[in-house]
């Protein structure tokens, strides 16, 4: 496969979201929320083995390990309506930067978001990408956009329309 092709930009783009994610990690996310994120960093894991495995070899990916399952995405829809609930999102569009953790959730939501249009213009090229995938980096986004205003906690800027 060539490295142009959209499957391995979404790979890519995979790897790029991990990384700005141990970064935020390592930025200094509080304990609860930086438990968060390695989950989700392993799952992106998970998510990119489910892409690259070969159709004749789907059979042997281990779910939750290489095969993205209905259950760790109900999983992410669960961790959003927790932290949504404990901190209600203000309805206001946020400038990301508050703090250097929530900024770099904000970049790997982002590269998320870009992994999930590159995986579904690779389907559309033919390559096997299971909607599960796609309904997992899709939720996926909505959970780092959530945990990025939870890491900014109340220095969260608004966009001002003066």
């Amino acid at each position: 496969m060539s490295k142009g092709d959209e499957l391995a930009g979404a790979y890519g783009d995979i790897d790029e979201a991990v990384a700005a994610l141990g970064a935020a990690r390592a930025a200094g996310l509080e304990p609860r929320l930086s438990e968060v994120v390695l989950r989700l960093q392993r799952e992106l894991f998970a998510a990119a083995a489910d892409m690259a495995a070969s159709p004749r070899q789907r059979r042997r990916l281990v779910p939750g390990i290489s095969l993205v399952t209905g259950e760790i995405t109900g999983d992410v829809e669960q961790v959003i309506d927790d932290l949504v609930a404990g901190r209600p999102l203000r309805p206001v569009f946020v400038v990301p930067g508050a703090t250097q953790s929530g900024a770099m959730i904000d970049l790997g939501r982002a590269v998320v978001r870009r992994a999930e249009r590159h995986a579904v213009r690779a389907r559309a090229c033919g390559h096997l990408v299971s909607d599960e995938v796609l309904r997992h980096l899709n939720r996926l986004s909505d959970l780092l956009f959530v945990l990025a205003r939870h890491a900014a906690g109340d220095s969260v800027e608004p966009v001002s329309h003066d």
